[in-house]
């Protein structure tokens, strides 16, 4: 089990319990999964650099990625139904957990002038979403082998009932955001 899960499960589910004054902890809100995703653009057609994004993707996240395809074929855009759109990972479980520890503590640190996430991030549905313009933050992700810099998007599915709970559980995951801007 990773150290976030066990401090989850022992601190942060009583601490949410107290400040959010709920009587049953399996009310407090929690994350559910993490779904990483790069899109590829023009690259996608090109073999190696969709193998490269895989690799990298790969190391980022811990698991294998799946790559996604294009629905439907729209020619403004220059895509073709069935053709490489990007590579996608969800992560549930001890893996989620594992890449919180990193993002929080490890990559968003690294990201130059960064000055803390935006609250803008939480949807309708209560899920907190941010990009990452440099996928090399990640200190897996070997500098000197990447042919090209890629974005991408975290989204944070989680089990809550207001904008308020969200916030709280980012806060106590120690998540760095940024109050002021908003």
């Amino acid at each position: 089990m990773s150290r976030l899960k066990i401090t989850y499960e022992k601190e942060i589910v009583a601490k949410l319990m107290s400040k959010l004054s709920l009587t049953n902890k399996h009310d407090v809100p929690k994350i559910q999964k993490i779904v990483l995703n790069m899109g590829l653009g023009e690259d996608a057609s090109d073999g190696k650099k969709l193998k490269a994004c895989l690799d990298d993707m790969a190391l980022i996240a811990g698991q294998k990625p799946i790559i996604t395809k294009f629905t439907k074929s729209i020619s403004n855009f220059k895509t073709r139904k069935g053709s490489n759109a990007g590579v996608k990972v969800t992560l549930r479980s001890n893996k989620m957990y594992e890449f919180i520890d990193r993002l929080v503590n490890i990559a968003l640190p690294r990201i130059k002038d960064f000055r803390g996430l935006s609250l803008k991030g939480i949807d309708n549905s209560y899920n907190y979403s941010f990009g990452i313009k440099e996928h090399i933050v990640f200190p897996e992700v070997n500098f000197d082998k990447v042919d090209k810099i890629r974005g991408l998007d975290i989204a944070i599915v989680i089990s809550s009932r207001n904008k308020k709970d969200t916030l709280q559980l980012l806060k106590e995951f120690n998540f760095p955001l940024n109050e002021k801007k908003n």
